[in-house]
């Protein structure tokens, strides 16, 4: 007689996720600036964070992964229950995974050959940035935020269209 397990389905599987408290992970930056974690007894030498919800809430369900994208857990929250100066050093992470300066102003956009050329001011000053037309590389990721990102992969944001003066929002409005 043959005895089998239960039957899990792979989506039951799949749904329960490992979530990381200040009880069981610790986290730490090496010499190299890399960000490191120990969950229970387990050391993971280099992680990334990825948010859920990286529009809209950088604060909470942030997936902790390995370099080969292998998840060890969940963050629920950065302001529940982990030391403060762990917390700054998370926040420290996702603010350089998700740099992207905001465009202050559009000055030029000229399309030519499938490429858009785009002249601008950031926050962090005059720049120029090319993108290549279609495959979803100029979209509106909340009802307001127009994200750009350009052919060197660098990203780009505005924040609020609705703040573009009318000139700026004709440049535009054919990508959105």
């Amino acid at each position: 007689m043959q005895i089998t397990e239960p039957n899990q389905s792979d989506l039951s599987v799949s749904a329960s996720m490992n979530y990381l408290t200040a009880d069981n992970t610790v986290f730490t930056k090496t010499e190299g600036q890399m960000l490191m974690v120990q969950v229970n007894d387990e050391k993971y030498p280099a992680v990334y964070l990825h948010c859920s919800f990286p529009h809209t809430n950088r604060r909470e369900y942030i997936s902790v992964r390995t370099g080969e994208n292998k998840e060890i857990g969940i963050i629920k929250s950065l302001d529940e229950d982990f030391p403060k100066d762990t917390v700054s050093l998370l926040e420290e992470q996702i603010k350089m995974r998700y740099f992207a300066p905001e465009i202050t102003k559009l000055i030029r956009i000229k399309e030519e050959f499938g490429y858009s050329y785009w002249e601008t001011e950031t926050v962090s000053g005059s720049v120029r940035f090319t993108v290549r037309s279609g495959g979803g590389n100029v979209k509106l990721v909340t009802d307001r935020k127009l994200l750009i990102i350009d052919v060197d992969g660098n990203r780009f944001v505005i924040e609020d269209i609705k703040h573009l003066s009318e000139k700026e929002y004709r440049l535009v409005e054919m990508y959105i």
